[in-house]
């Protein structure tokens, strides 16, 4: 085996790259470029500044059992492609890629492995760390599930170490067994736990990619800002992470959820399987659980007693803030909430607006509102958003829930709130306000990668705004940055929100707004 220094070869070989990308874009060599972790040494590969290093094992796990660390190996790996992502129970069916493009990949129970861009293996870069936890709910996705997901251009933007994780989902991930014995009691998190375990791997290994695991974020859309959320309250997570961004993953204040038994649906998949025993589940062929699983389901959902796939309060996962606080250590952690401004807005626009009339367009408002509502919901929508259509009031989504967590945060926890609306309308159908996930692109800095945020001299300032926000928070745990800054922490005094959007702005007005928004949409989860 060839024997030398990992960090000096790596140094030497990366200064030299840094003078000829344009000649020489893409290094792979039998010896470069490679980092050491504490089970063995990885081979990536060199994309002009970037270094990747794609499907990378964290850990093992057998069928509803916890996360182990991976066993050490000789010689090198390569780590040069994405790793199978997790099973799914619904058939996948591709739709709104416009919107939102996805990719569609191998699948495997064994697909706890994870990305990571930066663009150093110096051990002594100290490199901001940002973590992403895909959304789906705790059902769907993966860390490739989106175009967008791909981390090699914040981390060139931002000069940080991106990170994405692949995880257990929907009854591999998050199936409560613990009535069925002790070596099932934490199978209802172990979606929570593979995420645990990716985030120590993050800490020990971090440094020989150049990463600072002193300095780690967590950040995470719908499902994925659920997951951070979670982190806040596991214990096992402490020292792990240090900020985290909620993105349209929050809810307000509900009553505590009952916890439901998972007997019914265990003893409906054995009968369905014909076996008789909880452990027939553990080795029963994934395509056989999952059709099963479609079998039963209607009648359960039917019968009142199948609930959704999520995080199972225990000693594990305490539970949801709302319902019994925050760990004292996770007051310490700032965290950066917001959402868009028409999260379920996925239907069609309003064809042919631009050509409308005034009195047009307020006819197409009094036919969802009323007569009576109308000119006034018009007039404050035109006071709120002077540059916006009058029309998109169809399709606005309730921001409750995101405020009353933030302002749950605010006064419960030492660390500071910072709230966000992206309200951007993009040029497609002829004008169509922001929903759910069309944000991400531009956290990520990859708008080059999803047409539809092409708009002349608009996508390359609010890509600016938004990702140098999000660098700018893992990085000092504050997203004012050049070229956007006046943005405040959020208070219960002074409950300032910023406003991506052509022009972005920090202003107090989003109570004002959100009377606009609790009239025209039903209270939702963000």
């Amino acid at each position: 085996m060839i024997q030398y220094n990992v960090d000096e070869k790596n140094r030497k070989e990366s200064e030299a790259m840094s003078c000829c990308h344009e000649e020489q874009a893409f290094v792979c060599r039998e010896d470069y470029p490679i980092a050491e972790t504490r089970a063995g040494k990885l081979r990536g590969y060199q994309v002009g500044s970037t270094f990747c290093f794609l499907g990378v094992t964290y850990a093992r796990a057998k069928r509803f059992m916890m996360p182990e660390p991976v066993e050490a190996w000789e010689g090198v790996v390569d780590a040069h492609a994405a790793g199978p992502v997790c099973p799914l129970l619904d058939d996948e069916n591709p739709w709104g890629d416009v919107m939102i493009p996805h990719r569609f990949w191998p699948k495997s129970e064994d697909c706890l492995s994870l990305n990571l861009w930066t663009q150093s293996l110096d051990r002594n870069a100290k490199k901001p760390v940002m973590v992403w936890f895909h959304g789906g709910g705790y059902s769907t996705g993966s860390a490739v599930e989106m175009v967008a997901y791909d981390g090699d251009k914040l981390s060139e933007f931002g000069d940080v170490v991106v990170v994405t994780v692949n995880h257990r989902l929907n009854i591999l991930g998050y199936f409560d067994l613990s009535e069925y014995g002790g070596k099932y009691a934490n199978s209802g998190n172990l979606g929570q736990a593979d995420l645990v375990e990716a985030l120590r791997w993050v800490h020990e290994n971090i440094a020989a990619f150049g990463g600072d695991p002193d300095n780690v974020t967590i950040f995470g859309q719908s499902g994925g800002g659920g997951k951070v959320n979670a982190m806040l309250n596991t214990p096992a997570a402490k020292g792990l992470f240090h900020k985290g961004i909620l993105m349209s993953g929050v809810g307000g204040r509900r009553p505590a959820a009952p916890k439901t038994s998972k007997k019914p649906l265990v003893e409906a998949l054995l009968k369905e399987l014909g076996e008789t025993d909880v452990s027939a589940l553990e080795t029963v062929p994934f395509e056989k659980l999952r059709m099963a699983y479609r079998a039963v389901s209607p009648g359960l959902q039917a019968q009142g007693v199948m609930g959704w796939w999520a995080p199972t309060p225990n000693d594990w996962y305490l539970g949801d803030p709302y319902d019994v606080g925050f760990l004292d250590w996770a007051k310490d952690i700032p965290v950066m909430v917001g959402s868009v401004i028409a999260e379920w807005g996925f239907g069609p626009g309003v064809p042919g607006r631009d050509r409308m009339s005034e009195g047009e367009k307020r006819a197409i408002v009094a036919k969802q509102f009323g007569e009576e509502e109308a000119d006034k919901l018009i007039a404050a929508f035109r006071a709120a958003w002077p540059d916006k259509d009058e029309t998109e009031l169809l399709s606005l989504s309730n921001r409750l829930g995101t405020l009353e967590y933030c302002a749950y945060h605010a006064e419960n926890c030492r660390a500071k709130t910072w709230n966000y609306l992206f309200a951007y309308t993009f040029t497609y159908d002829g004008g169509k306000p922001a929903w759910h996930c069309s944000d991400i692109p531009y956290a990520f800095h990859n708008t080059l990668r999803v047409p539809i945020c092409w708009e002349p001299g608009v996508r390359e300032k609010l890509e600016a705004d938004v990702a140098g926000s999000y660098v700018a928070f893992a990085r000092y745990g504050d997203p004012n940055h050049p070229g956007m800054d006046g943005w405040a922490p959020f208070t219960a005094e002074k409950p300032v929100t910023m406003y991506w959007d052509k022009e972005s702005k920090a202003s107090d007005k989003d109570l004002k707004l959100q009377r606009i928004h609790e009239k025209v949409a039903p209270k939702g989860p963000f």
